[in-house]
């Protein structure tokens, strides 16, 4: 018995499977605009695959302003004068003077004679004690603490008188055993320094055979010999040679650019204005101007501006019998 097929019934037609009920809708795509220049040179644009994700892009470069430096700290002060008066009987030789000096300086101090400069060295010194006022050299009063500050000195005074009857090399052997420094250092600096002051020939003789230019540079060597601090020096130049003048003018000046620190008196106004940087002017006593050079100067000479603080040029009269000559 044959099975009859049974009846399919309408044939159903295959549907395409979709996301949703409603088509998408196709947008057409969005032309780009055409811009200048060769077509080759318009790079492609990146698809949706390939693009880099927001995160990665590069932050917009911000001007950023330079930080401004700190302002450089003011030189260590080395000597401090406040308010320093000296009388002699109803003499006021020093009145009130206020003065300060920084490490490195090459600072001169000029007046007329009877000014008052020696006095005023000898009392920063230890030398002389003022009737007021305070001297401190590196922080240490000189007259409350004076082998500390004068630790930090080396002094050349007015009129020095060194021992005579020894040679050269005792004397300056002498200044740098009393100056703390040991048997062999203050040999080797004995040798250092006369040869740096043209001396090695003569410090076998003795002293009091010495000129006076001689004499003048062996008491700077022994000033110089404990390597100070600072060096007081009251007329360093008198009496010395042009020649001899330079060598110590330059042995100053590499002292002062290593940081150490020359006070100096002299009358010589082109010495001081040649290689001092800055200058004090003491006229009676008083300190009239102090400064860098060319603040004091104010655009003159240093002559002619000490002559103008000093009360200016003295006529001179009276002296017509000296146009006639005696014979």
């Amino acid at each position: 018995m044959v099975e009859k097929a049974s009846d399919p019934g309408p044939e159903e037609k295959p549907t395409r499977p979709t996301a949703s009920a409603t088509p998408k809708r196709r947008t057409a795509p969005v032309k780009k605009p055409n811009l200048p220049g060769p077509a080759a040179s318009t790079p492609a644009r990146k698809t949706a695959s390939n693009a880099r994700p927001a995160t990665a892009k590069k932050p917009p470069r911000v001007a950023v302003t330079p930080r401004k430096r700190a302002p450089r700290a003011s030189p260590e002060v080395v000597l401090k004068i406040e308010g320093l008066t000296k009388k002699f009987d109803d003499k006021v030789a020093v009145n009130g003077i206020d003065l300060t000096v920084h490490v490195g300086a090459f600072y001169g101090i000029v007046g007329p004679n009877g000014a008052g400069k020696t006095t005023t060295l000898s009392m920063i010194t230890g030398l002389l004690r003022p009737n007021s006022g305070a001297v401190a050299v590196h922080g240490a009063d000189v007259w409350a603490a004076p082998v500390i500050a004068k630790r930090n000195m080396g002094v050349l005074p007015d009129r020095l008188r060194l021992f005579d009857r020894l040679t050269g090399a005792q004397v300056l052997y002498y200044a740098g055993v009393l100056r703390g420094l040991d048997n062999v250092t203050a040999r080797k600096r004995s040798t250092d320094l006369a040869g740096a002051f043209g001396l090695e020939d003569s410090l076998g003789r003795l002293v009091t055979d010495y000129s006076a230019g001689m004499t003048k540079k062996i008491a700077l060597a022994a000033a110089m010999i404990h390597s100070p601090r600072i060096l007081i020096l009251d007329e360093p130049f008198e009496s010395v040679d042009p020649v001899s003048a330079a060598t110590i003018t330059d042995i100053l000046k590499n002292y002062a650019a290593a940081g150490g620190t020359v006070v100096l008196s002299s009358h010589s106004m082109d010495l001081v204005q040649r290689i001092c940087d800055n200058v004090a002017v003491i006229v009676n006593g008083d300190l009239l101007a102090d400064g860098t050079m060319a603040a004091v100067r104010g655009g003159q000479t240093l002559e002619e501006r000490f002559v103008e603080l000093a009360g200016g040029r003295k006529t001179v009269e009276g002296l017509e019998w000296l146009h006639s000559f005696s014979d």
